[in-house]
């Protein structure tokens, strides 16, 4: 055989194996898949959520550089995902093709801890084929949470409150921060609800810790903003968390908790 054919026999059998080797194509449902999506798979092909790039969301420099697509059936077929993940996102139609066509959807379970945090991401960086990087965001987080020095015996209360008016008690991932931060947290009710502006106006809270009060169009008439309140919570705020901190149960909530432990 001359080199020529040897050349040539070595290329067609090279050939298909490079076509082979394209980048993964993973689509995201919601702003929440975008972070996990972004963190965990920045080599690949994506198909982000209209959402990506909003001042709400944590990689949102890292978003521009990719498309935009509304979560439909539609989009999904066109864009073709070996992968999509997904929060909350996602119309039943979509997720019945997707589950009948074979593809892997990864979702992104509420996390009430930073625990919680962990096995989303060691989930999400699993279907992903990132199982090191995901390793490496969660080392990240960790580092994080233990940087910032540890309170005394006697721990602050603080009551979280959003420009809309409401508060997160035990069993959330906010009550996880505060207590990273090495606060109490004054609300004692589970989960989320309506605050009391009454109750607050007769058992004004040691501290006040703000969520979202940086989006200037969010909540602009919520109860949060209430002249009240803001009369009440001068010179008691112990931070005010941005909203990309919030929005998702993801990894950057240890960077809200170190937020807090600063600025207390």
């Amino acid at each position: 055989m001359t080199r020529r054919a040897v050349v040539l026999a070595a290329a067609i059998l090279i050939a298909p194996v490079v076509a082979e080797a394209r980048p993964l194509r993973v689509m995201s449902l919601d702003q929440c898949a975008d972070q996990y999506v972004l963190a965990l798979a920045p080599g690949a092909e994506m198909a982000l959520s209209p959402r990506a790039d909003d001042p709400d969301a944590w990689m949102r420099a890292a978003a521009a550089e990719h498309p935009r697509v509304r979560p439909t059936l539609e989009a999904a077929i066109a864009f073709q995902p070996d992968v999509v993940v997904r929060y909350w996102g996602g119309e039943p139609r979509l997720l019945a093709r997707l589950a009948a066509d074979g593809v892997r959807v990864l979702t992104i379970e509420d996390a009430t801890d930073f625990e919680g945090v962990r096995a989303d991401v060691r989930t999400v960086a699993r279907g992903l084929d990132a199982v090191a990087r995901g390793e490496a965001v969660i080392a990240g987080m960790d580092r994080t949470l233990a940087a910032a020095p540890v309170r005394g015996a006697v721990r602050p209360r603080a009551l979280y409150l959003t420009a809309g008016g409401f508060t997160a008690g035990p069993g959330t991932l906010i009550d996880a921060i505060l207590t990273a931060a090495g606060f109490v947290n004054a609300t004692e009710a589970a989960s989320f609800a309506p605050v009391s502006i009454e109750r607050i106006v007769l058992f004004p809270p040691a501290r006040f810790v703000l969520g979202f009060f940086d989006q200037a169009r969010m909540d602009w008439r919520g109860a949060g903003r209430h002249p009240v309140l803001r009369r009440i919570a001068r010179g008691r705020v112990a931070a005010r968390l941005p909203a990309a901190t919030l929005t998702c149960p993801g990894w950057f909530a240890a960077d809200a908790a170190a937020m807090l432990k600063a600025g207390a």
